[in-house]
């Protein structure tokens, strides 16, 4: 509402002048709150800054900030020696803030049951969960002063101003909950140092394990379990059966501040695991899926790291699939169909899969993670049985497990199975993990020696030597612009962003965990469009690569669209591919890639 003017500078007594001076006056007059406010705390000086002022009452919350010192924080050089602890520092400050609003019951809305009514008054933050991901709640400024955005409702009876109550929020609740979470004299520094060492060794071993020739770790002790399906916090440990790794698996790291971590360790390759049903197969297959974040200290998975190009693939029925080459899987489709330039606005469960196996290398991939549970039958597997009755020229599609072996050997892509149900892909594996009561045992060499005695009676499988042919597909501008009356692009859900008039579905991108992810996806998608970068000549990865350079040198901010915003974090390339790769609309010049 107006247009944000900070060059005015006032003090807090300007401040409650202001307020004094709305109060009971229409909605509109808390425009006059633009500027900076100098506002007194017991550590030194909370400068807030409003950036956007809501229009109405039953508009979306206002969105301010504030600003302190470096001298005034006073936190230790250690809290920003690189960019992982920087990090890892704004994070813990987005969660002391959090923490402090909520403990004072300054993060509830008052919503009365009528519209003359008094309604507002929350201050709330984007809160994180159990990862530690870039975010821009809290920025930290090259000049080593800190910035923390959030959202305050501003109170109103009906649509008029409640100046006494917006007072009391401004002036007293938000300085306290700034001087109690955002300066060093007020927090734990050892709490604040001991979050900021877990990160940065989670970082360190992420980079040993791929140095090491490895696709990911698992370390002795982690509680993979979460407390249930609708939260991401740990099994209570009194209940959880912690990881332990076979001897044989076992490999040892040295980090920094931790020291010594054992575990399992994945080599590249292909790794199966198998066992019974309800034994942790899919559990240890989830804790790697998030393997490519950080996590909060005492979450359980701290020391469960994979490859930050590590992409679960799954079959999605009915997503929408535009030029795609998945002829590596699928070809001669009933009358001559092309499947090198495949488009279909619903995409059978083979199709699919083979459109996200194809658009995870198109952006850099090196390690799938793949549960049977969620793919298409028939594109994982054709047993001797059924070749013998529908011949190979009658099928189109060409089953993962003869190209798993050429996704390494040509392309260094690993893939981590879970299998349950098919011991053909005993053949092909160079790891056979079988998890038993929560308990993993290395039954490679038996998993093999099972394979070589099948061999004698039932036809091998034939393995592809070359995987085949890929192609390079490059957005073109009008597919990823919003599209109807409203040209709004909106984060709805964790699965859902309102594109114009068409609903993007990104339930099939597992690796999503925070809807601050998607809003970051939806201004991205925006970004691109008024940056012209969509041609249809630059190939998606190198559009990839100009955001990744964006956001290297700007932050998020770089690629939002508000100013200050502070509700976003960051996704990878993947999902933001993905993003790209599902919206219904898009459209993309195809052409082969060179050999």
């Amino acid at each position: 509402f107006g247009s944000p003017d900070n060059s005015r500078v006032g003090s807090a007594d300007d401040l409650y002048q202001t307020l004094v001076r709305i109060d009971n006056k229409q909605f509109g007059a808390f425009k006059d709150l633009y500027g900076t406010w100098q506002l007194p705390c017991r550590h030194g000086t909370v400068a807030l800054v409003f950036d956007h002022i809501q229009s109405d009452p039953f508009a979306s919350p206002t969105r301010a900030h504030v600003e302190i010192r470096a001298q005034d924080a006073a936190f230790p050089d250690w809290t920003r020696s690189n960019k992982v602890r920087r990090v890892a520092f704004c994070d813990y400050l987005s969660r002391a803030f959090a923490s402090v609003a909520s403990d004072m019951g300054a993060d509830q809305r008052t919503q009365s049951s009528h519209w003359g009514g008094a309604k507002g008054g929350e201050i709330s933050i984007d809160t994180p969960g159990q990862h530690v991901i870039e975010r821009t709640s809290v920025v930290l400024q090259q000049d080593g002063s800190i910035h923390a955005r959030f959202n305050v409702g501003l109170p109103a009876r009906g649509r008029t101003v409640l100046g006494e109550w917006a007072l009391n929020i401004l002036s007293k609740h938000l300085p306290t909950i700034a001087e109690r979470s955002l300066f060093a004299a007020a927090l734990n520094l050892k709490a604040v140092e001991s979050h900021l060492n877990s990160v940065e060794d989670q970082e360190t071993l992420r980079e040993m394990v791929g140095r090491a020739g490895l696709s990911a770790f698992v370390a002795n002790g982690a509680i993979l379990p979460r407390a249930s399906g609708a939260s991401d916090a740990p099994m209570d440990k009194t209940k959880a059966i912690a990881f332990k790794s076979p001897a044989s698996l076992e490999q040892t790291f040295e980090l920094p501040h931790t020291g010594q971590v054992t575990g399992m360790a994945i080599k590249s390759g292909v790794t199966v695991i198998v066992g019974g049903g309800f034994h942790g197969k899919s559990t240890v297959l989830a804790a790697l899926e998030n393997g490519i974040y950080n996590h909060v200290p005492g979450d359980g998975r701290e020391f469960v790291v994979c490859s930050k190009r590590t992409v679960k693939i799954r079959a999605e029925d009915g997503r929408a699939v535009n030029s795609v080459n998945i002829s590596p899987f699928i070809n001669n489709l009933p009358y001559g169909r092309d499947t090198y330039n495949f488009s279909t606005p619903d995409a059978s469960g083979s199709t699919s899969q083979a459109a996200n196996i194809i658009e995870a290398i198109e952006v850099g991939v090196d390690t799938m993670l793949i549960d049977e549970d969620t793919c298409a039958t028939n594109f994982m597997i054709r047993d001797a049985r059924m070749m013998a009755l529908v011949s190979s020229e009658k099928e189109p599609i060409t089953p993962f497990i003869n190209k798993v072996r050429a996704l390494y050997d040509e392309k260094g892509i690993s893939s981590i199975l879970v299998i349950g149900g098919c011991g053909d892909y005993f053949e092909v594996a160079d790891t056979v993990v079988m998890m038993d009561g929560y308990v993993p045992s290395d039954v490679t060499a038996r998993a093999l020696e099972i394979a070589r005695s099948h061999r004698a009676t039932e036809s091998a499988i034939a393995h592809d030597a070359a995987f085949g042919q890929l192609s390079i597909r490059s957005p073109e501008p009008r597919g990823l612009e919003p599209q109807g009356e409203s040209r709004k692009v909106v984060a709805r859900r964790l699965d859902t962003i309102s594109f114009g008039e068409v609903e993007l579905d990104l339930g099939g991108i597992e690796q999503l965990v925070e809807v601050s992810q998607v809003r970051a996806i939806a201004e991205i998608m925006q970004w691109l469009t008024q940056q012209r970068l969509l041609d249809g000549k630059r190939s998606l990865a190198q559009i990839l690569d100009v955001v990744e350079d964006e956001i290297a040198k700007s932050g998020l901010d770089g690629v939002a669209t508000f100013r200050a915003c502070g509700n976003l974090a960051l996704p990878r390339r993947f999902e933001l591919a993905g993003a790209i790769n599902r919206l219904r609309t898009a459209t993309f010049a195809i052409s082969p890639q060179a050999e």
